[in-house]
């Protein structure tokens, strides 16, 4: 579905990824894991069109995504929850959700039953503005936000970032619902290892730029922990 073909991208004046490639097939759930600073946010960035390429590729079913907008990414399918949530805290939960909704390949200006039915808390919370909600529900409304365009691949950065293990059990359980029962492609970026092991079908782990292994999740051995994750 997603193919990284020798991406290199700079920043500033600075080389962040060197050389990388990566595949992420249809129907899996890959979590790309590496110590901080090693470019994770910034591949994610380059997959959205919200950082350019500096060389290689990026195909999306077999077509180039790499010189393609952010917006046209949004409009094919691929929906994203970045590090942050970067929700709109002055307008309501009905609101941010709304904003996806041109996006939709149907022009269905309805929000989708299947968001509220996933978070139940926004639905009961729709007239509320996203910037009161606590730090999980801001979280659960990032992602609702995302599902709305009903994607074909959904990115998350970090998603369980200072937020409490009640919401992140509850993340976790909507990611492994979507993803098994449903079959959407999620690609996620998981600095807790549980959380990962729970979720994920395939890793990959990354170092300066690149990645430097990849596996089925059950072949994450505590030699490649030891390695790229423990600090």
């Amino acid at each position: 579905m997603i193919e990284i073909r020798n991406v290199d991208q700079l920043y500033g004046g600075t080389q962040i990824l060197w050389g990388l490639n990566l595949t992420v097939a249809p129907g899996s759930c890959t979590c790309i894991m590496g110590r901080n600073g090693v470019g994770k946010t910034t591949l994610l960035k380059c997959l959205m069109g919200l950082l350019p390429v500096s060389r290689g590729e990026i195909l999306y079913n077999g077509e180039p995504l790499h010189s393609r907008s952010a917006e046209y990414r949004a409009h094919h399918g691929i929906g994203y929850v970045p590090q942050g949530r970067d929700i709109f805290p002055l307008l309501t939960v009905e609101e941010n959700l709304r904003i996806g909704l041109p996006c939709r390949k149907d022009r269905s200006r309805r929000i989708p039953d299947r968001i509220f039915e996933l978070f139940p808390v926004l639905k009961d919370m729709l007239n509320r503005r996203g910037g009161d909600l606590s730090g999980g529900q801001q979280q659960q409304l990032a992602i609702g936000r995302a599902l709305v365009i009903e994607p074909q691949v959904l990115i998350l950065d970090e998603p369980n970032e200072g937020i409490q293990p009640n919401i992140v059990r509850q993340i976790g359980d909507v990611i492994i619902r979507l993803n098994r029962e449903e079959r959407l492609t999620v690609i996620l970026v998981e600095q807790k290892l549980g959380f990962a092991r729970r979720v994920g079908e395939v890793f990959h782990l990354m170092e300066k730029g690149r990645v430097v292994a990849s596996d089925d999740m059950a072949a994450l051995t505590e030699d490649l922990i030891r390695q790229h994750l423990a600090v």
